[in-house]
């Protein structure tokens, strides 16, 4: 079990492109006693951080984080799917259309870096040479050194002047999401709480939907009210016509 100790912090983890301000924001609003340490890590480092207790819980891409090491014992709850994008140099031929197929950039070279935003899937041929991270795969974009496909968050936030970016239809879109070890840590509860909407009064089971009952339960719910009511053969209504 991951204990966080009086006077410590709980500490979120991040990967490039997501961005935890507004739950934050309502974490330190609700937790001012319990600091909240944002950490940044590459989405291939992700699942080591929360292993090794480098983080508490992670905001990440599944299963990208997933895929470059094993974390052991793990949960995951998944948030939001990202738009896979390909980032061209201004101009190029396939700025001509508003959407690329697949088919598109078949023959294209892609770069792809050694942090790997998106390590499950492989557009293209690669080039040879693998930049160190997604900034410089970027640079090298503009240089006219290959394409490359990111989520759309990881577009904007390297976003230049003389890049474009289109969407890839077809391509698998960037879930993401949480990944944590301790499923028996409050702060990590209590922030998952947030993201999923819960308020500072609500607990766990308000929030959440009731389960759907079977038809079993819904006929013995409806003899359980009409018992409440009197409205039974042995209850008060029933005695009442008796007795006329």
């Amino acid at each position: 079990m991951v204990s966080i100790p009086d006077g410590s912090s709980f500490r979120l983890g991040y990967v490039p492109g997501v961005t935890p301000a507004k739950w934050a924001k309502i974490w330190r609003e609700r937790r001012p006693d319990l600091p909240l340490e944002l950490v940044a890590v590459d989405v291939c480092d992700s699942a080591a951080a929360v292993g090794e207790h480098r983080v508490d819980i992670v905001l990440t891409r599944l299963p990208d984080a997933l895929a470059h090491t094993d974390p052991g014992p793990h949960h995951t709850i998944a948030l939001y799917t990202e738009t896979t994008v390909v980032v061209v140099p201004k101009g190029h031929l396939l700025t001509a259309v508003d959407e690329l197929t697949l088919a598109d950039v078949a023959d294209e070279q892609f770069l792809w870096p050694a942090d790997d935003p998106l390590p499950t899937f492989r557009p293209g041929a690669a080039v040879k040479h693998r930049p160190a991270t997604t900034g410089d795969a970027v640079e090298l974009v503009a240089a006219g050194a290959g394409l490359l496909a990111v989520p759309q968050s990881l577009a904007r936030l390297h976003h230049r002047r003389d890049l474009a970016y289109r969407p890839l239809t077809g391509a698998p879109g960037s879930t993401v999401g949480l990944l944590w070890t301790d499923p028996t840590s409050p702060p990590a509860d209590e922030f998952i709480g947030i993201v999923r909407g819960r308020s500072a009064t609500s607990s766990r089971s308000e929030s959440e939907p009731a389960a759907k009952r079977n038809a079993k339960q819904k006929l013995a719910a409806k003899r359980a009210a009409r018992a409440a009511s009197g409205n039974t053969p042995g209850g008060a209504s029933g005695q009442r016509r008796r007795r006329r």
